[in-house]
């Protein structure tokens, strides 16, 4: 009998980090994960980190009990997907320098706004196709640079965090195409760092030597790692890199097939062969990444999504827990009409520099309810999305039939059906849940040769799709966004 091939995912989110063993058919074998969490910066007042020891410890420890439920002869790759934009300088003798400054630090806030004094945006939006965020890994190198210049001065390599964690495993230094295009500071046109933008803002462009593909085999399980996971000695090692790529792509998504990737962030994202970054773009507040395959152009946008709702779930919902908690809320929104009696949300509730505006809840009466603030921020959500689909449509020049919806915000069956209605057009979900994993297994697969491409690997996977139709409080919600577009 053939023996199963298994991948290896090691997946750091903002939320969990975890470890997911999968097979050719996308079948999730084992897994386990735990709580992710951000640190105070212990050398930066008000500063928040990642502390990649933490990490480490809790994947090593998810890898112990995964590779303990299978046969570890079957695994024919790991490979590693986290977050965009996060990492972190090291020495020439592979030690880090500082910690990870996570993107939710509020010390790059004014560095993005006051960008202009090294380059243009119109220069560097049109050189990367990066919208200005304020969490760009740009920002954290201008704040080395400004505050601690010594570490660029004793730095040989940057490293993002999956790398970081590949480098744990293997020992190998190298970064992926997908991390290095969240950061601001490369060349859209020829997936490598822009020389343009590193020397206008006096970064060395050796940090950035070793760049790689999605997929590629970078090295093997060394001795070290396998003690700490449980992964055999000399298991491929594959690049992977920035989760939303791999969760587009995993979503069976093909070119000009809008994917929104609902989590903590909503991530509205379509493939497209060709990219435009200019002022209309920029205008729209369109970002592209690079896609994990080479001459595609991921243009999307984010926004703050499930962790919005995660608010209302601490502030007002706090007596609940577990999956019964969002029941309780779901079905308590349920019962509120379309519209939630005259309670709104404006969802900018993570200040940007380049909005210059925060969340706000109105609307209020004594007689209002927390079901109505929890539907009014679904619907909240819903229009922000609409409002992201008309402005892809503008900039990809095409029409959407349906939207693919994946992550954790697909779960919630009625946020789906009123995204369905605001948006007029079929929400689709696939069987598949963990689309992150598995684009970022389908790449490890063909980086290995048990595919000869990924497409042929992402061609092994039934997706079962379930549509939900527009209902019929489709117009209600027509007049209720252009209330909502009036409020803004």
């Amino acid at each position: 009998m053939k023996r199963e091939e298994i991948v290896l995912v090691f997946d750091c989110g903002a939320t969990n980090v975890r470890v997911i063993a999968i097979d050719t058919y996308g079948t999730i074998i084992a897994g386990k994960s735990f709580p992710n969490n951000t640190n105070p910066d212990p050398y930066y007042p008000g500063g928040i980190i990642w502390d990649v020891e933490e990490i480490w410890r809790k994947l090593c420890s998810a890898s112990l009990q995964v590779t303990n439920q299978i046969d570890t002869e079957s695994i024919v790759g790991v490979t590693v997907t986290t977050f965009g934009v996060d990492g972190a300088l090291f020495d020439k003798n592979g030690k880090m320098l500082y910690p990870v400054i996570s993107w939710q630090c509020p010390r790059t806030n004014p560095i993005m706004a006051d960008i202009g004094r090294y380059i243009s945006m119109d220069d560097l939006y049109s050189t990367s196709g990066i919208y200005p965020y304020n969490f760009n890994t740009i920002n954290k190198f201008v704040w080395y640079k400004e505050n601690r210049p010594e570490l660029l001065e004793q730095a040989s390599d940057f490293l993002f965090l999956p790398s970081i964690l590949i480098k744990k495993l293997s020992g190998k230094i190298i970064n992926d195409v997908s991390m290095a295009g969240t950061s601001m500071m490369t060349d859209i046109k020829t997936r490598r760092f822009s020389n343009k933008i590193l020397d206008k803002i006096g970064i060395d462009p050796s940090l950035f030597a070793n760049l790689g593909e999605p997929g590629q085999q970078v090295g093997e399980v060394n001795n070290a790692g396998s003690a700490q996971t449980g992964i055999p000695v000399n298991a491929p090692v594959c690049l992977a890199g920035h989760d939303t790529e791999f969760a587009i792509f995993g979503s069976g998504a093909g070119v000009n097939e809008p994917v929104l990737s609902s989590g903590t962030w909503e991530i509205l994202m379509t493939r497209s062969r060709q990219a435009s970054t200019t002022r209309e773009q920029f205008d729209l507040a369109i970002t592209t990444e690079l896609d994990a395959v080479p001459g595609i152009y991921d243009i999307g946008m984010n926004w703050i999504g499930s962790g919005l709702l995660e608010w209302c779930s601490n502030n007002l919902f706090s007596e609940l827990n577990g999956d019964h908690k969002y029941e309780t809320m779901i079905l308590g929104a349920e019962k509120v009409l379309s519209g939630s009696n005259g309670v709104y949300v404006s969802p900018a509730f993570y200040r940007e520099s380049a909005l210059g505006k925060a969340g706000a809840i109105g609307g209020l009466v004594l007689g209002s309810t927390r079901y109505e603030i929890y539907r009014s921020m679904l619907e909240a959500l819903s229009y922000r999305l609409k409002d992201g689909i008309i402005a892809l449509q503008k900039s990809g020049r095409f029409s959407t039939a349906a939207l693919r919806v994946v992550g954790g915000g697909s779960k919630n069956r009625l946020w789906n059906q009123i995204r369905a209605d605001v948006c007029g057009i079929p929400v689709q979900l696939i069987n598949q849940k963990e689309t992150t994993v598995l684009g970022a297994a389908m790449f490890t697969f063909a980086g290995v040769g048990v595919f000869n491409s990924v497409e042929s690997a992402r061609q092994n996977i039934d997706y079962r799709p379930v549509v939900i139709e527009p209902s019929e409080n489709t117009a209600i919600y027509q007049h209720l966004y252009q209330e909502y577009k009036s409020k803004q």
